[in-house]
């Protein structure tokens, strides 16, 4: 076992290259649909990069949080709007997690 403790010893710029050659069509899809995803269209770009940042906290992806956050700002969002955007995210996470209490409620009942 390595003393090493970072767990990447490449870049994100190293590591994204060399993950993209491996499969050079599914990066270049992927880079596509992102594209489309995040224009506007019923949803404003402003919103889209809002929603983005709240669904990165409840997935817990440093990557999509460092990404969205300030993409989210260049669309217009202030500080407080993507806070709200989190906070939202949290309730979200936390009603998920009460409302799955009731599975646990099953299994005790057959005890």
């Amino acid at each position: 076992m390595s003393d090493n403790k970072e767990i990447h010893t490449l870049s994100a710029a190293e590591l994204a290259k060399k993950k993209a050659a491996l499969a050079p069509q599914n990066i270049e899809a992927w880079r596509n649909f992102s594209k489309t995803v995040f224009q506007a269209g019923a949803l404003d770009e402003k919103t889209k990069q809002l929603i983005a940042v709240a669904v990165a906290h409840v997935t817990q992806c440093p990557y999509c949080i460092k990404a969205h956050t300030p993409q989210a700002m260049r669309k217009g969002a202030s500080k407080e709007e993507i806070m709200e955007a989190i906070w939202v995210a949290s309730e979200m996470r936390a009603g998920a997690a009460y409302a799955h209490a009731s599975i646990a409620m099953e299994e005790m009942e057959k005890m």
